[in-house]
């Protein structure tokens, strides 16, 4: 069999998330920060599709590619660990505590930061030929999305905040759901496909990711953008984190773990005690 069968998937997800909680501060590190140099040059081919077809779906759809690199090479999202490094706590694994938890993420979000910002530098200095022109229509697509996605939130307040919050629940059920898509299956082939489908969801529906946004927002800011630090921690990265821890774990990785892990093997005894013979009458 090519693929693996829910409760076979979500004892995965359980081993993958203790393998990355107890994994050394180094790599998470590394990791996070390949992943979001990935992910950030995957926006740039995104917002270039876009703004050359003037087709905002053909963003959509190619912008998983940088994701199912990322994946493929085992380097690591915020978003991902979200959802997967509970599980082994709720799982009670030996040594798994919520301090370790908390580290993971923390060295996970901080490699994703570096790696983006890495990037938002390098592509700004290419977009403005060494901060020597204005950038083009590809940079003034990026500065205006600064604009609209924390100025343009601010000006609704509270409404706003509130929206970017659940823009980032949703948003992580969806890239969750494409963490676990490369566990689905034993082909590249079909780990790739399972990635796709989400991202191009969470993409198309213009939602709010944190690792998408340390990249996006820091660019437009260097392109020009009036925005503060302030005001994109504030009224986007913020909620758009916290939205993403919730949408992850509570709507993506625990109704998996309740329904497979927990439920699950309580109803196969059941379907073992009701299919059993009811004994050896064969007589000695």
């Amino acid at each position: 069999m090519s693929d693996l069968k829910p409760a076979e998937l979500v004892q995965t997800m359980i081993d993958v998330g203790e393998a990355k909680v107890r994994t050394g501060t180094r790599d998470l590190i590394l990791r996070g920060t390949m992943a979001g140099i990935i992910l950030s040059l995957a926006v740039v081919v995104a917002i270039t599709a876009i703004v050359q077809t003037g087709v905002g779906i053909v963003g959509a759809l190619v912008f998983p590619v940088g994701f199912c690199i990322l994946s493929l090479m085992g380097y690591d999202l915020l978003t991902g660990v979200f959802g997967l490094a509970p599980l082994a706590k709720f799982e009670n694994r030996k040594g798994i505590t919520w301090g370790r938890i908390l580290r993971c993420w923390g060295y996970v979000g901080l490699g994703n930061l570096i790696g983006s910002l890495i990037v938002a530098f390098l592509v700004a200095l290419i977009f403005t030929m060494n901060f020597s022109v204005e950038a083009g229509a590809v940079g003034q697509k990026f500065i205006g999305a600064t604009l609209a996605r924390t100025v343009g939130y601010a000006e609704h307040g509270f409404d706003g905040w509130i929206t970017v919050f659940v823009k980032g629940i949703l948003c992580n059920l969806m890239v969750c759901l494409g963490v676990i898509g490369n566990m689905t299956s034993r082909t590249v082939a079909g780990k790739i496909a399972a990635m796709w489908l989400p991202i191009f969801i969470f993409f198309a529906l213009v939602f709010e990711h944190a690792v998408v946004n340390m990249f996006l927002f820091p660019l437009g800011m260097l392109l020009g953008a009036d925005v503060s630090i302030a005001t994109w921690l504030n009224w986007n990265l913020i909620p758009t984190i916290l939205g993403n821890l919730v949408g992850g774990l509570l709507f993506t990785c625990v109704p998996l773990y309740l329904t497979h892990a927990k439920t699950a093997p309580a109803l196969n005894q059941e379907t073992e005690k009701t299919t059993a013979p009811a004994g050896n009458t064969t007589k000695v």
